[in-house]
Order: structure tokens, then C-alpha cells, then sequence
């Protein structure tokens, strides 16, 4: 008996230092990978302490061994750009990489305009992804995943994959038409890791060390490194969520009443009526939450029956089901993405349908999103459903109390997400993030310059390029001068540009009023290519930047505004007059200026200012009417200036 225990335990021990002498590679370094083309290359990884490994490329071997914490690291000397290569490690175990290439690679980070897929602009660039493939251009998806204790080393998942029809749904739309521009213009590999998640504000991207200038983001990583906390939080917010939507379905009578509302033969002649799209608070219900019903009948023609069609329903605030004909043709859980629904082609029939659509509002304003496509298409028929609905309330509830978002939490983002990517060569970083600060504007001045010289400092690749977005255009224009968190915010931005070797993109002509998240990614990844140009790659005479105020001059009756990046000259685009230009004597009350364009400058006034203050450009969540422009097409960018003590005052921007 003791002599089978003992061969087991040799045996055992035998596996166990084989199993762990195994050499691993991080899941960035991995099939199809890209590095960094013309710089010292780290490839690193783990094995049993002290173990011993090589690594074959392109007929050199390069050696190293482990530490006794079983770490590892190979520095390959700069390599031009190409591929494909091969790689090959060994120890105990053998690994070989296949397709590797060398080119730029980029992080590409920040929240959901940055995340957003190519899936969710197909319609807008068809031919675009028909025509994508291109094993020249890859992605890496970092998963959405956050840690609150440790900077992790390694992923959990991961893996290249080459642009093709069948997997650019997958990429990042501004990521891939950025790697796109870069790859056509340069005819050199580009790597984007797209590190991403929708709804982070900027603090979830910050280290621990970061947040320690920001106490209460700091104490909130704090607090949220207690796992029993966070298991709590999470079990309250599901049983409220539960509660309130089985309050709803079970009492909704468009479920419990027979037949059910969604069925085409009810009676509803009682149903009060209402304009779709729009909001069901605005036409004389209130604001009210929980279920309502809407259904309309349409005349189907006999060319559209038998064939596959395409339900559009614009967006739905919040939740939807779509039925035609009793049948449930769809459902989307959230109110942002498009509600684009196929229809078997057994479903619809000649003449008389009816739709029926389920809408669960749990907070805010219920209804359908104005300025959006609503429709029923088949072959070359086009039905057009807006306009009278018949509703009905099924249940009216109580404002759902929104869910504690562990995710979006300070440090967890950085931790899970940034920090396995330290080691790994790069040539620059692109963001698109914001939107989630806007209810702190003033706080994102020092939040994001402070986030982007630790990553710096943190890859340890000095000043790499740095490029970002500012916010677009949304939400309904006003009429007159307004505050605005979100104007508020593109001057923090614009004011991260002090940054060294930092690059703003102005999209402010970019954006949609009812949707936080435009269809145009072309042009925005098209422009962070024109600034990536010049400051990754010296392109002194390229037009990427925008123009931004250079120094100023208040006199009594007027500004003087003087202006950098006016490429071929200042214009006001459209009209033969500037707008959204406003002006303030004492930064309370402001009132539309008058503004005109001499050679590098604007002048601004208004008869009724005599001592001015105050100049505001482009000033509002959504200034779709800002027209002061380069030649070259590109926008200024939005901005405030304050009088100061010296006459003539040059700002700090780049």
C-alpha cells in the first residue's frame, strides 16, 4: 500500500512540474498578432520559476530565463514593416505563433461611440463592408470585463482578427475607418485594440495611483474592492428589476386580458389615438411609466406578400416588442439601438395587417424617437407607418430607481482593460469618451489630462500621440444663449489640448440631435486619421487640426479673436454670415453677437454690450447651426474666452 502511494505521488509530482513548467503567452501576443513596426519589440510571458526559453524568428533564437515568480522576457530588435511571420518558443512545451506582421498598432478606447460596431451602421456602409477584407487591418477585442484590487497581467479572452466581410460587423466603426485611412494611405499593417465600454466615464479608465489626486473617486475604488458589497449591490438591483417587471406583466392587461392585445382581431375601438413618432407625455397622457400598447392597421398589396420584409421602427424609449399579425416579429431590451426586425415571409398577407407594438417605459419620457426611420419594406414596396396609432395603457408603474452600475465604478476599467496592455508596443492611442462626465464638466479639466499622462507615464513610451473626439452635436437645438454641460465639456477638451502632443477632433457637425450615438463614423475616423498623420507622423503640411482661438483682444465695444489651423482661410460655411457666436458683460446674461471674418480673425460685438466680458462660440448641447469653418472643411471648435487683466491675452491651447 505505501509503495502505490508512494509511485502516485511521483507521478503526481511529475505532472504538477510539467503542467506548470508549461510556457504561456499572453492572449495579446497570439495568432494573427501585429506588433509595433520600428522599435525594440518586449515579448513576454510566464513558465515554472527559473525555467529556460527560446524563442525562434526569422532563423535567430533569442533565450531568456524565467524568474523564480516565473516570468519572462524577450526584447526583439526593431523590425520593419511586413509579414507574414512565424515565431516559435520553447521550453518544456512548444508554441508557435502563425501570421504575424509588423505595423502600427493603436489603442482605441473609451465608451460607446468608440465601442459602437460596424453591425450597427451596416445600412449606412453596405458597400463598404461588402468590399472590407484585408488581412492588412486587424482588431483585437479587449473584453468588457473590470477589476477593483489588482492591475491584472493578462486578459481573459482575445484574439486578432483580419477585416473581412464576416467579422468587420465585430469592429469598431470609428476604430476601423481611423485603421483604414492610416492602412490605404501608409500601405503598412494596422493593429487596433479596441479597449471599450459604453456608459464609462473617464475615472473607470484611471490607476488606483491616478486617483489618489481625486478623493472621491479614490474612496469610491475603495469601496467597491469589498466583493460582499458589490454581491449586495447587485442582489438589490435585481430584485428591484424583478419586482417592478413582475408587478408589470402580471398585471398588464394587454397580457392577462384574452385574446392579448399583440393578437389582430381585438376589439379596439375604445383605444384613444397618437401621432407616432413621439413621446406619450407630450400629447395630453403625462408622464407616466410602465406598458403601453400601440397598434395600427395597414393594406398590404399583393406584391409584398411571400416575401422576406423589414420591420424598421426608428428607436423606442425603452423597450420594445413587435408583433405583425399575432406574431412576435422582434424585441429590443434598451432604448439606443435601432429596432430593425425581419419579417418571415409567411407572415404578412394581401390586404388588411396589423401591427402591434409593445412598449415598457421605466423612467423619463416613453414613446418613439422623432427623425428616425419608421417602416415596412418588401421587394421594392415601402409602406410608411407614420403617423395615427391607436394606444393603450396595459399598466402604469412607479419610475423604475436606475441600477447601481458596478462597471462604471473608478480604477475597475484601467484594471482589467489597460494595464494587461502596458507591456505591448504601440504607436499611439485614439478616444472617444465624455458623454458620461457631462454631469461634471468642470471635474473632467483635471480628470483627463490626469488619465492620459499616466497611461504615458505607465507604457513607458514617453509622450506617445494621443488623439481624441470632441463631443458631437445632440439633443434639440435652442433659440437662444443657454448653459450647457455639454459645452461646458468640449472646453474641458479643448483645454486637454495644453497636453503635450495631444490632438482634438471637432465633431460638433458630426452628430445627430436624437441620438446620442451618430450613424457618421466615417468622417470622425476619418479626421483622428488626419490628426494621427501629423502628430504620429510629421505630415507638417497636411490641414488636420482645427481652428481654435490663438489670443484675443477685448476692447470696449468689441472682441478681437485671433485664430490658429485656419489652413486656407477662415469661412463661414453655408451663408454669408457667422452664427452661434454670443456675448456676455457679465458672464450671467448673455445675448447673439454679431461676428465677421477679417483674414486670421473674428470680430465680435453687440450694439447693446459696451464693455464685453464674455465670447462664447458654438455654446449648446446641439449648435447645428455654427457655421465658422476652414476652406478645407473642417470646423472650428467650440469655445468660451474671459475677459483678463492684460488687453491682449494669449491662450494656453496648443
Amino acid at each position: 500500500m505505501k509503495n502505490i502511494r508512494l509511485i502516485l505521488l511521483i507521478i503526481l509530482t511529475f505532472l504538477s512540474a510539467n503542467i506548470f513548467s508549461q510556457i504561456k503567452l499572453p492572449k495579446l501576443i497570439s495568432d494573427g498578432v501585429i506588433f509595433q513596426r520600428n522599435t525594440e519589440i518586449k515579448i513576454w510571458g510566464w513558465a515554472s520559476a527559473n525555467e529556460m526559453i527560446e524563442l525562434t524568428f526569422k532563423e535567430k533564437t533569442y533565450k531568456t530565463q524565467a524568474n523564480k515568480n516565473g516570468e519572462w522576457t524577450i526584447l526583439l530588435p526593431s523590425q520593419k514593416a511586413g509579414g507574414p511571420f512565424d515565431m516559435v518558443f520553447r521550453a518544456n512545451n512548444e508554441i508557435t505563433l502563425k501570421d504575424i506582421l509588423f505595423g502600427d498598432v493603436w489603442i482605441c478606447s473609451g465608451q460607446s461611440n468608440m465601442e459602437l460596431t460596424m453591425e450597427r451602421v451596416k445600412e449606412k456602409y453596405g458597400d463598404v463592408i461588402k468590399n472590407s477584407k484585408n488581412t492588412n487591418i486587424r482588431q483585437f477585442l479587449v473584453p468588457d470585463k473590470y477589476d477593483f484590487k489588482f492591475e491584472n497581467q493578462d486578459l481573459d479572452a482575445g484574439n486578432w482578427e483580419s477585416a473581412s466581410p464576416e467579422s468587420l460587423l465585430n469592429f469598431s466603426a470609428v476604430a476601423y475607418f481611423f485603421a483604414k485611412e492610416l492602412n490605404e494611405k501608409y500601405q503598412v499593417p494596422i493593429g487596433i485594440i479596441n479597449a471599450a465600454l459604453g456608459g464609462s466615464p473617464v475615472e473607470a479608465w484611471m490607476s488606483e495611483s491616478t486617483l489618489k489626486k481625486f478623493p472621491e473617486a479614490y474612496n469610491k475604488l475603495q469601496k467597491f474592492k469589498d466583493d460582499n458589497l458589490i454581491t449586495k449591490i447587485q442582489e438589490i438591483d435585481k430584485n428591484r428589476s424583478d419586482n417592478w417587471y413582475n408587478v408589470l406583466n402580471n398585471n398588464d392587461q394587454g397580457l392577462v386580458n384574452c385574446p392579448n392585445w399583440n393578437e389582430p382581431n381585438i376589439n379596439d375601438t375604445d383605444w384613444k389615438t397618437m401621432s407616432i413618432p413621439g413621446y406619450w407625455s407630450n400629447n395630453f397622457v403625462g408622464n407616466r411609466n410602465g406598458v403601453v400598447w400601440f397598434r395600427k392597421e395597414i393594406e398590404i398589396p399583393k406584391s409584398m406578400v411571400g416575401k422576406t420584409a423589414k420591420l424598421w421602427l426608428g428607436r423606442i424609449v425603452d423597450q420594445d416588442y413587435a408583433y405583425i399579425n399575432g406574431e412576435l416579429i422582434g424585441t429590443t431590451g434598451y432604448q439606443y439601438p435601432p429596432r430593425r426586425y425581419t419579417v418571415n415571409s409567411t407572415i404578412l398577407k394581401e390586404g388588411k395587417n396589423t401591427i402591434a407594438i409593445r412598449v415598457i417605459n421605466n423612467s423619463g419620457k416613453g414613446g418613439f424617437v422623432l427623425d428616425k426611420p419608421y417602416y415596412l419594406a418588401a421587394g421594392n414596396d415601402t409602406i410608411d407607418l407614420k403617423g395615427e396609432w391607436k394606444y393603450k395603457f396595459g399598466k402604469t408603474m412607479e419610475p423604475l430607481e436606475s441600477q447601481t452600475f458596478i462597471r462604471f465604478q473608478p480604477g475597475g476599467l484601467y484594471n482589467k482593460m489597460i494595464a494587461p496592455l502596458l507591456n505591448f508596443k504601440i504607436k499611439g492611442a485614439i478616444w472617444y469618451q465624455g458623454e458620461a462626465n457631462t454631469n461634471n464638466p468642470s471635474g473632467y479639466r483635471e480628470t483627463f489630462p490626469a488619465m492620459i499622462n499616466s497611461w504615458r507615464q505607465n507604457w513607458k513610451q514617453g509622450d506617445f500621440p494621443f488623439i481624441f473626439v470632441q463631443l458631437p452635436n445632440f439633443m434639440e437645438e435652442t433659440k437662444e444663449p443657454t448653459e450647457s454641460n455639454w459645452a461646458e465639456l468640449r472646453q474641458a477638451q479643448l483645454e486637454t489640448l495644453s497636453v503635450q502632443n495631444t490632438g482634438m477632433v471637432v465633431s460638433i457637425d458630426l452628430g445627430e440631435w436624437n441620438d446620442i450615438h451618430p450613424l457618421n463614423k466615417y468622417d470622425v475616423g476619418k479626421r483622428l486619421a488626419l490628426q494621427a498623420q501629423k502628430l504620429a507622423f510629421n505630415e507638417h503640411n497636411v490641414f488636420a487640426e482645427n481652428p481654435i482661438p490663438k489670443k484675443f483682444v477685448f476692447k470696449r465695444k468689441k472682441v478681437v479673436i485671433y485664430f490658429k489651423n485656419i489652413g486656407n482661410g477662415l469661412i463661414a460655411k453655408d451663408d454669408k454670415k457667422l452664427h452661434y457666436f454670443s456675448i456676455s458683460s457679465d458672464g450671467k446674461n448673455y445675448v447673439w453677437a454679431e461676428a465677421k471674418i477679417k483674414g486670421n480673425k473674428v470680430v465680435v460685438w453687440n450694439d447693446g454690450i459696451k464693455n464685453p466680458f464674455i465670447v462664447r462660440y458654438a455654446w449648446a448641447d446641439n449648435p447645428s447651426s455654427a457655421n465658422l469653418y476652414t476652406k478645407d472643411g473642417l470646423p472650428a471648435s467650440p469655445f468660451e474666452i474671459k475677459k483678463r487683466i492684460k488687453p491682449t491675452a494669449n491662450i494656453v491651447y496648443k
